[in-house]
């Protein structure tokens, strides 16, 4: 699985399918497969970050660099379960998951106003100042119940973002 030069059987279909919690239908797998093998164009079996930036869309993203962190290095089965929490099928719980390890980019289960405030950079690039930003910034963090020193976890990202309507949706294609 996950070189170009193989096909999916049913039983590595059923597996990706249970492996992302049945979040993309068996048809929608196959697509992604055809998908990953033109991104993999080594077929060496996973996406390298310069794979990834052939992309046009994902390489103009100003957060290309800190989604790189995430997917760079992906066999088919992960890369399928990142895409997981941008179906339709997926839990609130879920795509608050992948945000949260959005923000938390150095893996430590915590994110600080630092974290926040260089997200909040890449997306505002120079459009407002570092003091617009951290001010913004703190301002929002004082209405949701915390202060710049806070360090939020996911069980406060599932807080905050759990009461919302969360639309990540991505149509998979299927021919």
């Amino acid at each position: 699985m996950g070189n170009s030069s193989s096909m999916l059987t049913q039983y590595d279909i059923e597996e990706v399918q249970e492996y992302c919690q049945n979040l993309f239908s068996q048809q929608e797998i196959v697509s992604l497969y055809q998908r990953f093998c033109q991104l993999d164009r080594n077929a060496k079996g996973f996406i390298s970050a310069d794979e990834f930036l052939s992309v046009p869309e994902f390489a103009m993203n100003p957060l290309s660099q800190r989604l790189l962190k995430m997917v760079d290095g992906l066999n088919f089965k992960d890369f399928v379960a990142f895409l997981s929490a941008f179906s339709a099928k997926a839990s609130v719980q879920q795509k608050v998951k992948l945000i949260f390890k959005f923000y938390d980019s150095d893996g430590n289960g915590k994110v600080s106003f630092n974290d926040m405030l260089e997200v909040l950079r890449d997306l505002s690039g120079s459009f407002i100042s570092d003091v617009q930003r951290e001010q913004v910034l703190t301002q929002l963090l004082k209405e949701a119940g915390y202060s710049k020193d806070s360090y939020l976890t996911l069980d406060d990202f599932n807080k905050i973002f759990g009461i919302s309507e969360l639309k990540m949706e991505v149509e998979v294609p299927v021919d």
